[in-house]
């Protein structure tokens, strides 16, 4: 959420809230103000945040002849930066001529696993990559490929999913005698415990609406076609059942956690995704009888999903110590104590967490926590960034994953490091105003990756060994890297993934009194 959110004032017009605003008076943000058509992102060159330190680091030639971004740069940027540029174009998936998407990683020692599709979460950091360097063909060729494969029939054991579900991957085929390509979308019928993609129509509205806004080309996301897909996606994820949250409920093995890990049907990854591509529709959608009957949705699905995300799932010291003085079994609409939370379950860890969040003074600013510098050390280690934090240790993590040996502590989706999110970390980084976090977790970053050959996640509590069962070359390691290099250093880029309408102004820049630790 945004340090400063909007807020309808008595007379209707809309206000700023104070970041230390509670809870209760954030209820009223009008989200139907938000639809208005998306605006072309203003590309101009910008100098990044601390110019004279950060070009006089990054003055290491580079390779000649190589096609290095097209933003007018105006330094020579690190030589693995090019280095990740040559690895991305080979991965790079053609069909009938025309990219299509990027691979999931180089590494192709183990054929059985599907390492070689184009995954529709993975490719978004390499589309983010490509449209920031001004090569958006190959994003609108994903976008148009991947809505075509949704109107496939999907089957899982014989029983049939939603409309709407997008791939959670794909592969080209090609016969070299017919000299023809086929595509073969996976839907959860060839996956890891037979489960279908949740996120993977999220990450298609989001990527359109990048699209759009980077290239302030709207015709794709008003084509008949995208316009119906979207609404193929909203009605699964917004239709009622008996379900009592605004959430959305996802079934084991559907979040980025293979095994259940204590998610519990509503894991906050996914929560994040579905608010993100709710706002992201809210700008894409038309306004016909179909469109506004959508939007009409989506804004109250908003409201009740906002309320809920930050009265249940944001944790602070005041919050926790109500949990712990919590009375139980209460009953009435006036229960405080609304999902009868024993206060003996709270685990020692959280304890630990929101003391290390108190360093900071953002309140609910967007990520207010842990881009203070102490607790964003504990993710990053020695390499960033940790997918969850802490690890599930002792037994537990024997109850909660089934015993899978890729989740052990501090390994995998358990507290392993995944390079991949360099790229969210920049960007929330950028968006707070702490652009000196990201910097020292590129500069880390930078120190190992290509070593290391661009592994898929690293494994111990401060990411200091490559997972024992890791791919090298992965793709989104690269990607990773290469949009978090460029937004760092032009932070226009932020606005293809930022919801800047909440405030109505540039990403927040601001000189700190010291770049170094």
């Amino acid at each position: 959420m945004s340090e400063l959110s909007p807020k309808l004032g008595q007379n209707g017009t809309i206000k700023n809230i104070d970041s230390s605003s509670t809870v209760a008076e954030t209820e009223d943000i009008d989200f139907s103000k938000l639809s208005e058509r998306p605006r072309p992102l203003t590309m101009e060159r910008q100098r990044s945040y601390d110019e004279r330190s950060f070009l006089s680091e990054l003055s290491v030639g580079i390779r000649s002849g190589f096609n290095t971004p097209r933003s007018a740069m105006d330094f020579e940027p690190h030589p693995m930066f090019a280095e990740a540029w040559e690895g991305l174009r080979r991965s790079l998936v053609f069909f009938r001529g025309k990219p299509v998407g990027t691979i999931a990683a180089l590494d192709n020692s183990d054929e059985e696993l599907n390492y070689d599709q184009v995954f529709v979460r993975d490719f978004v950091p390499s589309a983010l990559a490509f449209l920031m360097n001004g090569e958006p063909e190959i994003v609108r060729n994903f976008l148009v490929k991947t809505l075509r494969l949704q109107s496939w029939e999907k089957k899982v054991d014989r029983f049939q999913l939603g409309e709407g579900v997008m791939p959670a991957s794909f592969k080209v085929l090609h016969d070299p005698v017919r000299n023809s390509d086929t595509l073969i979308a996976d839907f959860g019928e060839s996956a890891i415990g037979r489960v279908a993609p949740v996120d993977s129509g999220f990450w298609w509205i989001i990527l359109l609406r990048a699209y759009t806004k980077s290239t302030g080309d709207s015709t794709l996301a008003e084509l008949p076609e995208c316009q119906k897909g979207m609404r193929l996606i909203l009605t699964l994820c917004l239709s009622e059942g008996f379900d009592t949250f605004p959430t959305l409920l996802c079934a084991d093995g559907c979040c980025m956690i293979d095994r259940r890990m204590g998610v519990y049907g509503y894991p906050i990854e996914i929560q994040a995704l579905f608010f993100m591509a709710l706002r992201c529709a809210l700008l894409l959608l038309k306004q016909d009888d179909q469109g506004k009957e959508f939007i009409e949705r989506i804004v109250k699905r908003l409201h009740a999903l906002s309320y809920h995300m930050r009265s249940y799932f944001w944790l602070d010291m005041k919050q926790l110590n109500d949990i712990y003085r919590y009375k139980t079994e209460e009953y009435s609409h006036t229960a405080v104590n609304k999902f009868n939370v024993i206060p003996d379950s709270i685990p020692e860890w959280i304890l630990i967490l929101c003391q290390l969040m108190v360093a900071t003074s953002s309140g609910m600013s967007a990520l207010p926590g842990w881009t203070s510098v102490g607790f964003a050390w504990e993710l990053v280690g020695d390499m960033p960034l940790k997918v969850c934090y802490p690890a599930i240790e002792g037994h537990e993590w024997r109850i909660v994953t089934g015993c899978d040996p890729k989740n052990t502590r501090w390994s995998y989706h358990n507290g392993g490091s995944w390079p991949v999110l360099l790229w969210l970390l920049t960007a929330a980084c950028i968006k707070t105003g702490r652009p000196q976090i990201a910097r020292r977790a590129i500069e880390l970053a930078e120190s190992r990756l290509v070593k290391d050959s661009w592994p898929e996640y690293y494994d111990g509590k401060l990411g200091r060994f490559i997972g024992k069962q890791a791919r090298k070359f992965q793709t989104w390691s690269v990607a990773g890297y290469l949009v978090a290099k460029m937004m760092l250093e032009d932070p226009s880029h932020l606005g293809m993934i930022s919801l800047e309408e909440d405030k109505q102004m540039k990403p927040l820049i601001k000189r700190s009194a010291s770049w170094t630790f």
